[in-house]
């Protein structure tokens, strides 16, 4: 099997976003989706974008894959400034290092072709002889379970069987960064698992840094890091199953929905510094008699 190295400008992220910004609607009816985002990924990383729906996961992701331009703040992946680069450069990007799944998976494939025209397709970029494109192609179609319908036309297979083969013509050119919005949420556990393990072996084998966003706890778990995403912000990271709040850069911090429980909206709480670092102690919360000179 061919594989290609991921092509980073000197020590370059794989992705990196500054205070990324991003706002629908027109004056007067803004929406921020983006709060002033700031995330590094490491080449070779696996991260989950994990948050509760409508947190802006997804507009993430498709700043990440060029597909929109941010309000404010900056985007770089591969050593590339996306803002800076043409809609056709953007698309050579794409096409070349980064695979992207989308989260509706017929919109990642050529409905009117077969599965394997459509992964032969996406191999177009490389230097592959025909023979070898079309091995590649017929051997990710077994790993994601569908080497029996090699020659079926996308668009009649199932939302399931679609969603399988979006991931597999997003692998097929060994791509440097894999951007998956929900692979495996229209899948059963076992399709869901050799999905995974496809993704994982493209991180092992090629060095293929993943960004996947999730609500499937499995898919999480399987990789190396999580960031969760609250109301447009970087709210924690997870890292080898311990969970952490991120200060952001105006000194704010975003507290898992189990702490709220002791720290209600509308809490005055005092922040002690010592040796080792900051306490956030709770003086008064709404429905309680006021303190002023001690913590309850």
């Amino acid at each position: 099997m061919t594989t290609t190295t991921p092509s980073y400008a000197d020590d370059a992220p794989a992705v990196r976003c500054d205070n990324l910004v991003h706002v629908y609607g027109t004056p007067g009816a803004e929406v921020a989706a983006l709060r002033g985002v700031d995330l590094l990924v490491r080449p070779g990383e696996t991260v989950g974008l994990v948050g509760p729906s409508g947190a802006g996961k997804t507009t993430l992701l498709w700043h990440l894959a060029g597909l929109l331009k941010p309000t404010a703040g900056t985007v770089e992946v591969a050593g590339h400034r996306l803002a800076n680069m043409t809609p056709r450069d953007l698309a050579s990007l794409r096409l070349r290092e980064i695979g992207v799944v989308l989260q509706n998976p017929g919109r990642n494939l050529l409905p009117y072709d077969s599965a394997v025209a459509n992964i032969l397709f996406a191999q177009r970029p490389t230097r592959r002889s025909r023979a070898a494109k079309r091995r590649r192609a017929l051997g990710l179609l077994e790993a994601v379970g569908l080497g029996g319908a090699a020659t079926r036309i996308a668009g009649q297979l199932s939302g399931g069987e679609q969603q399988r083969l979006a991931v597999a013509v997003a692998l097929a050119n060994s791509p440097g960064l894999l951007l998956a919005d929900e692979p495996t949420s229209q899948l059963d556990p076992v399709s869901a698992q050799a999905v995974l393990e496809l993704i994982r072996a493209a991180n092992v084998d090629n060095g293929t840094t993943v960004v996947a966003v999730t609500h499937d706890e499995a898919a999480a778990v399987a990789l190396g890091r999580t960031v969760t995403i609250r109301d447009g912000r970087v709210g924690a990271e997870g890292r080898a199953g311990e969970d952490y709040v991120v200060v952001g850069r105006d000194g704010t911090i975003q507290l898992p929905p189990d702490l709220l429980e002791g720290l209600p909206p509308g809490t005055l709480a005092r922040a002690v510094k010592h040796e080792h670092g900051v306490d956030l102690r709770r003086v008064y919360q709404p429905g309680e008699g006021h303190d002023q000179d001690g913590d309850r």
